[in-house]
């Protein structure tokens, strides 16, 4: 039975999305340190985690898309840079997992060497998205990645993924717990669900603000 408006009842007012996706486009991938990258002039965001913490899964819920980063059932597989562009208004990268344990060193110091170099000497890089999974503690590659972009003072948002997998009063105690561990203030944590789609708008908004900010700002 529809429900009917009750007369002088204010209609629902509908969520603006922060981040209206129009246009995207895959641009290419950097598979060494000194090869192909985009050309300069567009800002650029990358986003950053280890194997498993369902960084393609969110990337697609943050775009609308179902097959926009490509969700690999083998960790690790992921061996370069992908640039995307977005509204033909910005870059999104999205940098290779780190922390797979059966990746050879030799292959973990080729993605290290490749991941720093892009973080270092981007001039169009206005921050990074670093993605924690929201049932375990950070480990410790997650740990030196937070501590490579507190050298290269890269603004980073974090957000902690598949908070779905919790309760609701698992949440709070975790959020304290990981924003202890990476030693940055809880409410700069945004949790987020690809499946259920929670936190998608606030991180559209905060990736909107990044992009828009100034040296000033930051």
């Amino acid at each position: 039975m529809t429900k009917l408006k009750a007369q002088g009842e204010a209609a629902p007012v509908k969520a603006v999305d922060p981040l209206v996706i129009r246009h995207l486009d895959f641009l290419g991938g950097m598979v060494e340190a000194a090869g192909w990258r985009p050309p300069a002039g567009m800002p650029e965001v990358a986003f950053s985690g280890r194997s498993n913490v369902g960084k393609s899964s969110l990337l697609n819920r943050l775009v609308r898309r179902k097959a926009f980063a490509r969700v690999s059932k083998t960790p690790g597989r992921t061996r370069e840079i992908n640039f995307f562009s977005v509204n033909k208004e910005f870059v999104l990268a999205d940098l290779p997992g780190y922390g797979y344990a059966k990746v050879s060193k030799e292959r973990k110091s080729e993605w290290g060497r490749l991941i720093e170099s892009y973080l270092r000497d981007n001039p169009d890089l206005r921050g990074v998205v670093q993605l924690l999974d929201a049932r375990h503690d950070p480990t410790e590659d997650d740990l030196k990645m937070f501590d490579l972009l507190a050298d290269i003072g890269l603004p980073t948002l974090v957000v902690v993924t598949k908070i779905d997998k919790l309760s609701s009063r698992e949440r709070a105690g975790r959020v304290t717990t990981l924003a202890a561990c990476c030693g940055v203030a809880e409410d700069q944590i945004i949790p987020c669900s690809a499946v259920t789609g929670e936190g998608r708008d606030d991180l559209a908004a905060a990736l909107v603000l990044l992009l828009t900010a100034t040296p000033d700002d930051e």
